[in-house]
């Protein structure tokens, strides 16, 4: 009596995705990514890219400050719930903005695209390097932003060559992330292009970390606290997120890291007080 072979099922685990559709959801993401070849190289894509994503990440907390008078619920997720972000200040940070991006960004970007054009690999990463490249580029970020922060408000003259201009703002806002002087914002620039580049990132990797990296960044200066902020989310005390940086605007002595907390736990200058404690400072 002949055996007859039972063909083998693919058993998929329930509310998980398998790696061979994951692989599958990244390829297709990227072979979208790709369909717009002629956007992406671009000498105008990093520049609209920049922007568009920036102004993107603002909306919701824009909405929300002009919501914040007129609604008392929303007061108590204010960290500081008398300062006021009037249409002026909103008009002058956007101009401003716009203004670094058409006069700065994009002179360099285009040198950029000149030099070292983008080129599109036919194949895209899996989810677990993705994950991974992104992380590593937020980390390497965090630790040179740290060090250069620290170093411009240790030395008086380069914090007011440089970076007093963001320190014009006590109250943080969305809108104020990038409302900085030209050495600073180029500076981040530069480290954000660079690490991609030295940690060899996927093209999808490095737009994915770039949006991150923009995200977190408005986080930290949109001077919301919800049930939801990335540093409630994140275990341990190890990111650091609105209140964090809300405590830097004010006292100025404390908190330089933009995300994460572990180089101000080594170097002593963390600080998790009460926010009404630092409003004496």
């Amino acid at each position: 009596m002949s055996r007859q072979r039972i063909p083998s099922v693919p058993v998929q685990r329930c509310g998980r995705m398998t790696d061979a559709e994951s692989g599958h959801f990244m390829q297709a993401a990227w072979d979208a990514v790709k369909g717009r070849r002629g956007l992406l190289q671009s000498a105008f894509f990093p520049v609209g890219f920049s922007l568009t994503v920036y102004l993107s990440c603002c909306l919701p907390y824009l909405c929300l400050d002009w919501l914040c008078p007129r609604v008392a619920l929303l007061r108590r997720f204010k960290i500081l719930p008398h300062s006021k972000v009037t249409r002026a200040l909103v008009w002058r940070c956007f101009c401003k903005i716009v203004s670094n991006h058409v006069c700065l960004v994009f002179p360099l970007s285009l040198v950029h695209w000149y030099w070292n054009p983008i080129t599109l690999p036919p194949l895209a990463p899996g989810v677990p390097s993705v994950a991974a490249g992104v992380l590593a580029c937020l980390l390497l970020f965090d630790t040179q932003y740290f060090f250069w922060h620290l170093l411009h408000h240790k030395a008086p003259w380069l914090y007011h060559f440089a970076h007093r201009e963001h320190h014009l703002h006590t109250a943080t806002f969305s809108l104020m992330t990038e409302d900085t002087g030209a050495w600073e914002l180029l500076s981040l620039g530069f480290f954000s292009t660079l690490n991609a580049a030295l940690l060899g990132c996927h093209p999808l990797t490095q737009m994915l970390f770039f949006v991150a990296n923009i995200y977190l960044s408005v986080e930290a200066h949109s001077g919301y606290d919800f049930p939801w902020s990335p540093h409630r989310l994140v275990p341990f005390g190890l990111y650091g997120g609105a209140r964090h940086h809300s405590l830097h605007h004010i006292s100025l002595k404390v908190n330089y890291a933009p995300y994460f907390t572990h180089w101000d736990r080594l170097l002593g200058t963390l600080r998790t007080d009460d926010m009404n404690k630092q409003k004496r400072l």
